[in-house]
């Protein structure tokens, strides 16, 4: 019901004496003479006469004006005045004088002016008698009815009209509390219901859930009838929340006056909880609709997320003794990860979101914190051993949840300096000690790519354990690794490709790295690789070149100097013989049926040889006092002397069974070649030939 302050009623009564005459203006239409004539008395349109003076100046000040025609005159002097429309309330009169959409049209008779009269209302409109009970008891009513599930005689339509008209009428006040004491005396008893109910916990859940669902159904039908209550007194009032906060402050305040609902609810959700933990299906719907609940009452946390915790640790405590004395540590890891994985679904389906981190943390507590060394102590050395990856990698992920990656790389550390101890210390097994180191090498370092994901600290750990056994024996693995490059570098080295070559190459690189005394190594990679360029039995001059140049990077270029000294001492020889065979000397003076090739090396790059002096057959005299002559008398002032110990030979020699070659040593081939001039001889003429 609408007031208003003031009321206007409009007259517009006719000139006619007839009782029926339309209240509505009309167009007013005349001849050109009658339009000229009455302009002209009125001194309306003649701008020659009155110029721009308005109309208060034509009708003249101070006179009353109630009748206003506006005519169109059609001549020359007064052309027509097509679709305008003019509006002028004059002052203080309150009259409207309009003209529009004047046209030319046939002259018809002059029709009388039209009057408006505008009249004033001055008594105001009173509400009905007890209009705000009256109202209340309508929507009490409606209230009630809803809360009982009754039907309601009045619709929702004149429900929410009679809302608006009490706060129209400035009764917001008075009508909240009445909806709010309404609503409280219904919540309190439907939670005073639940009281001593089924003892069955699953079937009392449900009864809560039916309980606060009807709630939130019936407090929002409320809601909707006094939407205008909410929209306009609530807003404009501090300290007042709005229908639907208020109405779960009252279930809030109620639950917590029947303590025995809410801790049954409590144990009941965490019975539930525990049976799904322990393999049973439960329903998980009736968990998520009741910790909504609890959400949204603002009692989560402190009602239930707190004794949830405490009911966690506990489990997951018990379980964990119990399964480490019952699992292997790769069992009870999966078991760790299904455990997280089960409790990440849980926060997904029923449990807020903030309980997430924390459950999550006492699981972890529980399964993994506690139980670190055991695990390490258990299966740590059983997995490296049989270079169980996946384990090691669910190991080194499970561990970093928990902040024990340390525990984790000192047992690293520790089985590495183990399990390489008893390779380095095995004399017995020093053939095989450098492939042994390799193959344990290859295989950390798989683990540590793929098991604990290139961690930088494991790979320190790696390196420096790895350091601290090779040098268990001091300046031994520097000599067998010299050795077993000298193999795979040697020719004769069969089932090997060029990139699996340089692939052992690098392998071998990083033991060298962790060698303590380099220098011992030079010594016995050069001894072995002058043999195999004096001896021709390099496999590959790429290949030695590349291991100088992995040296030279690796040490720079003092401790390669030498080194690449011998392969220019191997170049320069080639020359020289190749300038020797074509000199006088070797065309005249040379005997027949031998070849023979000579190395000159630099005394301070290669390894220092003791001489020994042999009686050389005459031949080879004579081979070497023409190459002697020849090498003075092209390089005046040095001095050559003979290393016979490094000499080697191809003989061809004739056996009644047929013609061999045999590939023998220099001293082999001087004892030899005395079977010339004997067919036996004995051991001290042998002697005494030499």
């Amino acid at each position: 019901m609408s007031h208003a302050k003031r009321n206007i009623s409009v007259v517009a009564p006719s000139s006619s004496s007839s009782p029926s005459a339309s209240p509505t203006m009309k167009k007013a239409k005349s001849s050109a003479a009658a339009a000229a004539a009455t302009a002209d008395k009125n001194g309306l349109l003649h701008r020659h006469r009155h110029g721009n003076r308005s109309f208060k100046e034509v009708a003249g000040e101070g006179d009353e004006v109630e009748d206003l025609s506006m005519l169109v005159e059609d001549d020359d002097d007064h052309p027509l005045l097509k679709s305008e429309v003019a509006t002028s309330l004059l002052e203080g009169r309150g009259i409207l004088v309009a003209a529009a959409n004047l046209s030319r049209k046939k002259a018809t008779p002059p029709q009388p002016a039209k009057k408006l009269v505008i009249k004033l209302v001055k008594d105001k409109p009173k509400l009905p008698t007890n209009f705000e009970e009256d109202t209340w008891a309508t929507l009490k009513r409606a209230i009630s009815s809803i809360f009982l599930k009754q039907p309601n005689p009045c619709d929702s339509e004149k429900l929410y009209q009679a809302v608006s008209d009490l706060c129209i009428h400035k009764m917001g006040g008075n009508l909240y509390q009445r909806i709010q004491k309404e609503c409280e005396s219904h919540i309190s008893a439907a939670l005073h219901s639940l009281v001593g109910q089924s003892p069955d916990l699953v079937v009392f859940l449900s009864l809560v859930e039916k309980c606060w669902q009807d709630f939130c159904d019936q407090l929002l039908m409320i809601r909707g009838i006094a939407l205008y209550l909410d929209r306009t007194y609530v807003k404009q009032t501090q300290n007042v929340c709005s229908l639907w906060d208020m109405g779960l402050q009252l279930f809030r305040k109620h639950l917590s006056l029947s303590p025995e609902v809410e801790h049954k609810s409590v144990t009941g959700l965490l019975r539930l909880i525990e049976k799904e933990r322990l393999g049973e299906a439960i329903d998980r719907t009736l968990l998520n609709h009741l910790l909504k609940m609890f959400t949204a009452l603002g009692i989560y946390t402190e009602s239930f997320e707190k004794p949830f915790l405490e009911c966690t640790s506990e489990f997951y405590a018990s379980e964990g003794v119990k399964y480490m004395q019952q699992s292997d540590v790769p069992d009870y890891l999966k078991h760790v990860e299904v455990r997280l994985r089960e409790e990440h679904e849980r926060c997904l389906v029923y449990l807020d979101v903030s309980t997430k981190k924390p459950l999550v943390t006492t699981v972890e507590k529980q399964l993994l914190e506690r139980h670190a060394s055991a695990i390490l102590d258990k299966g740590f050395t059983m997995l490296m051993d049989a270079n169980r990856i996946e384990d090691l990698q669910r190991m080194s992920t499970l561990f970093l949840r928990v902040n024990a990656l340390e525990s984790l790389r000192q047992s690293l550390s520790a089985y590495i300096r183990g399990t390489g101890q008893s390779i380095i210390m095995d004399e017995e097994k020093d053939k095989d000690l450098v492939p042994c180191l390799l193959e344990f090498k290859a295989s950390l370092d798989t683990i540590w790519e793929e098991s604990f994901c290139k961690n930088e600290a494991f790979s320190n750990t790696i390196k420096e354990a790895f350091e601290h056994l090779i040098n268990l024996r001091q300046n031994r693995p520097a000599e067998l690794i010299a050795k077993f490059l000298d193999e795979k570098l040697r020719a004769g080295n069969k089932g090997t490709s060029e990139e699996e070559l340089e692939g052992i190459l690098d392998k071998v690189l990083v033991l060298f790295r962790y060698i303590q005394g380099k220098d011992v190594f030079e010594a016995f990679y050069k001894k072995d690789l002058a043999k195999r360029l004096l001896l021709g039995k390099s496999a590959s001059i790429d290949a030695e070149k590349s291991m100088i140049s992995k040296l030279k990077t690796e040490c720079g270029s003092q401790f390669t100097n030498k080194l690449e000294g011998m392969f220019k001492d191997i170049e320069l020889s080639k020359e020289i013989n190749e300038s020797f065979k074509q000199s006088s000397q070797a065309r005249t003076k040379l005997p027949s049926g031998i070849e023979m090739s000579v190395h000159v090396l630099t005394t301070g790059y290669w390894p220092t040889y003791p001489p020994m002096d042999v009686r050389l057959p005459h031949e080879l005299n004579v081979y070497q006092d023409i190459f002697k002559e020849f090498y003075l008398s092209k390089y005046n002032g040095r001095r050559l002397m003979w290393q016979n110990s490094l000499g080697h030979c191809v003989l061809k020699a004739d056996f009644p069974k047929g013609k061999k070659e045999l590939a023998v040593s220099l001293f082999q081939t001087v004892a030899v070649m005395l079977f010339n001039d004997a067919q036996k001889l004995s051991l001290p003429r042998h002697q005494r030939l030499h």
